[in-house]
């Protein structure tokens, strides 16, 4: 076991990924979102390895991560680091973007997941057409980086709704501004080959474990809807709006959050035993 918030790094195929492991207990892993790294958990890391194993890393391209961001590979590099730590099953827990990389392992690997929980999922986890006012085009912020830099591009993106944070705490904001400054934006380079395949249930029938749909209150109407058409198509799901919160809702609220996630993983591993 590693020391808490100790960094570790492990070879998937042509990249060295970052990760830490602390805790002790049944196994969660925690996967970040579009333009953060790991330490977007640090809110929630502590408290939830009082009682389990907590795993989080950063996904390819991302933070300290090296390679191309690309969802076809999230999946298979998480496999990878679950193998190398010997751990059999572990809940999964994949906010934003990361709940591609959470879904496309637990249809991959039913039995190795007890729990899931998809954190502001995107509209195509869903199965809704993109394309919305709320959202985002790549392609325009990829043009923006080549014209203005790095520089311009974190400027608008910080703007976004999506990274809006409405919590007033200095930390939370300061986290945040460290980890988009670290943000390398190798998926925004002229020549960054197409992220993957978004990963989205076809068919959400076959995620039979159980399901724990999260969005902030103040999410934005995209991701609340397809919050909501999640809710209708899952076999086994739970549904929890994180007071006061934004699509960040770990960091604008991370105790109501905590408690949340808590509650979910304490009663699948009593489930599981």
């Amino acid at each position: 076991m590693t020391m808490p918030g100790e960094d570790r790094f492990f070879r998937a195929g042509d990249a060295r990924l970052r990760y830490r492991d602390e805790g002790a207990g049944p196994a969660v892993v925690l996967l970040h979102g579009w333009t953060l790294d790991l330490e977007v958990w640090d809110p929630q890391a502590a408290d939830l390895a009082r009682e389990l194993r907590v795993i989080r890393l950063d996904r390819r391209g991302f933070g300290l991560s090296e390679g191309t961001p690309d969802a076809a590979a999230d999946a298979a590099d998480l496999e990878v680091l679950l193998d190398r730590l010997q751990v059999a099953q572990a809940a999964l827990v994949g906010m934003s973007q990361g709940a591609r990389a959470a879904i496309g392992f637990a249809l991959r690997h039913p039995g190795r997941v007890p729990g899931l929980v998809l954190d502001g999922p995107p509209g195509d986890a869903a199965g809704l057409a993109t394309g919305d006012e709320d959202e985002f085009s790549i392609d325009e912020f990829r043009r923006l980086a080549q014209a203005g830099g790095l520089d311009a591009f974190r400027t608008a993106w910080r703007g976004h709704a999506l990274m809006r944070l409405h919590s007033g705490d200095a930390g939370a904001h300061e986290l945040l501004a460290r980890m988009l400054a670290r943000y390398p934006g190798r998926d925004l380079q002229p020549d960054a080959a197409p992220p993957g395949s978004p990963v989205g249930p076809a068919d959400p029938g076959r995620l039979t474990m159980p399901v724990l749909v999260v969005n902030g209150e103040f999410d934005t109407r995209r991701r609340r809807l397809a919050g909501e058409q999640l809710c209708r198509l899952l076999p086994r799901v739970e549904r929890a709006i994180v007071a006061g919160a934004g699509h960040l809702a770990n960091l604008d609220n991370p105790r109501a959050y905590n408690a949340i996630i808590r509650s979910f993983l304490q009663r699948q591993s009593r489930a599981a035993a």
